[in-house]
């Protein structure tokens, strides 16, 4: 089964983007002329500049006619379109797909993991095809140690894709995570959705397997719906918590912590982790504790908004869910306590390639679209500790640019029209 995936892989993606032959054929400069240039730093664009790169590299911002042009450099004219830093989604799960395709459930336990993995190669495809060239996985969610692969090929250039920064398994508590034991038989042995582990010996293992195997990150579950009547309470202890971090900052790794409820969010973060995913119930003062310790907020808006779709019938323009209220309340005040807040929007839960939605949320919640897209680019770039190599346009970053039509610094809706892709200098995707 696996030598035939592989084959399906080859055949499915073999002209779906450059290989590195014919990347090596490409001009080693291009010169980029969109109408405008937003470079990630700035709240307004810049109309008429140009963007040249050589050999993976942005060497010259601004002005056209200021640059020393290569004669053989390819020229790419981008009318009415708006150049950007590479888009980065740092809450991404590319072996899901939409609940209202197949429920979770059913993904982990009926579909094998060749088959998620093909699966997840046409999502990478479309992801980066989007305009977002970089992504944080969070979690196979069943898949194994397949993301350390799918990020391989996609280095390799044997797959188009963003950059993949991968957290494997994901740690959760024993019994705590699904698939079971509600629902199900509780003595069946079911695969599981990310690693189980108890005490703080398993914790400190499962992490050291994990980075071991090609973790980027370590993804935790700091709270999980345990509670006797459903409600999502902590589900590690505070010790189990602070060996995690302790392992994981001794091996180099930063930590995402999922946490939906304020005591597992203030648990993860008296921890020291990283990063909180989601936070709907999140409070102003936790979040001002986040902002006084560095710690940023990835709020998955999109995937309570697509959960509502799903189990609520929830329609776009109809009055909110209660849930989301709750995580609109929660970003409003992550905004006025000055936490720092990335892109980060689940997405797997809904369509890949569909990114756009979660900048469009943050704006109707409060943010600038230019505070919006700067949190897709250079403050998620902060947050990967990767501000030196991604997020912005500047001389000796590498080029991951991506081209819009319209100005996305004026309105975000424009990222629902990639015209041009770039990523490391390779081009996937022009007019």
């Amino acid at each position: 089964m696996r030598a035939l995936a592989a084959l399906w892989l080859a055949c499915l993606l073999a002209v779906a983007a450059p290989s590195h032959a014919q990347a090596a054929k490409d001009p080693a400069s291009y010169l980029l002329l969109p109408d405008r240039v937003w470079t990630g730093d700035e709240a307004a664009s810049h109309a008429g500049w140009a963007v040249l790169v050589r050999d993976g590299a942005i060497v010259a911002v601004g002005e056209a006619a200021r640059m020393t042009v290569p004669t053989d450099a390819r020229r790419i004219e981008l009318p009415g379109a708006t150049l950007l830093p590479g888009l980065i989604d740092l809450h991404s799960h590319v072996f899901l797909h939409p609940y209202n395709e197949t429920g979770w459930n059913d993904q982990v336990l009926k579909e094998p993991t060749p088959y998620r993995t093909l699966k997840a190669a046409k999502h990478a495809r479309d992801t980066l095809l989007a305009g977002f060239t970089t992504l944080r996985d969070l979690g196979t969610e069943g898949a194994g140690y397949a993301d350390v692969s799918v990020k391989r090929a996609i280095d390799e250039g044997l797959i188009p894709g963003p950059r993949l920064v991968v957290a494997t398994r994901a740690i959760v508590a024993s019994s705590s995570y699904g698939p079971g034991p509600r629902g199900f038989d509780p003595d069946a042995d079911l695969p599981q959705g990310a690693q189980p582990v108890s005490g703080t010996s398993e914790v400190i293992k499962a992490v050291r397997e994990q980075a071991a195997r090609g973790a980027d990150w370590i993804k935790v579950y700091a709270d999980y719906r345990v509670g006797t009547d459903g409600s999502t309470q902590p589900t590690f202890t505070a010790d189990e918590l602070h060996a995690l971090v302790e392992a994981a900052h001794l091996s180099g790794r930063p930590v995402a912590a999922h946490a939906s409820s304020d005591k597992g969010m203030r648990m993860a973060i008296e921890a020291g982790v990283d990063s909180i995913e989601h936070g709907t119930a999140g409070t102003a003062a936790t979040f001002r504790l986040m902002r006084e310790r560095d710690i940023a907020w990835l709020p998955t808006l999109t995937a309570v908004e697509a959960y509502g779709e799903y189990f609520e019938g929830y329609k776009p323009g109809q009055a909110p869910t209660p849930e989301m209220q709750e995580a609109a309340r929660a970003f409003r005040a992550a905004l006025d306590a000055g936490t720092t807040i990335g892109c980060g929007s689940d997405v797997g839960v809904y369509r890949h390639g569909d990114n756009w939605r979660e900048p469009a949320w943050m704006v109707r919640l409060g943010m600038t679209p230019a505070q919006a897209l700067r949190a897709c680019t250079s403050t998620a770039a902060r947050i990967l500790r990767r501000e030196d190599r991604i997020g912005r346009i500047v001389p000796g970053l590498r080029a991951d640019l991506a081209a819009f039509v319209g100005d996305p610094s004026e309105n975000v809706d424009s990222l629902r029209q990639p015209v041009f892709v770039m990523k490391d200098g390779v081009v996937y995707r022009q007019p």
